[in-house]
């Protein structure tokens, strides 16, 4: 699958707005509460890099479509085991931090 900027767009509008000033300054949270900046995609070497996840892994019949894909911070997503989320961040206050 080709990641355009539109695909990165609208997988980062399915994370979860955390009020007005954090929206405009680009944060938002994954699914494990772990802050996210939208600016820090695919970057892994930031407390911040979030990475594109595939929900059911491709390598068990899942698609690139919009419906199987979800915003990770990237710590996250490399967590996962078994194709199952595993928090390895979540947030405490306005950092994150290891679970």
């Amino acid at each position: 699958m080709a990641i355009t900027q539109e695909v990165v767009r609208q997988v980062w509008l399915k994370a979860e707005p955390q009020g007005s000033e954090n929206e405009q300054r680009g944060f938002r949270k994954d699914q494990c509460g772990a802050w996210m900046l939208y600016s820090e995609y695919g970057n892994r070497n930031n407390k911040y890099g979030w990475e594109i996840d595939h929900i059911k892994p491709v390598s068990e019949g899942g698609t690139d479509a919009l419906s199987n894909l979800r915003p990770l911070h990237w710590r996250n997503n490399a967590a996962k085991s078994d194709g199952k989320l595993s928090c390895a961040v979540i947030s405490q206050g306005n950092d994150n931090v290891m679970a």
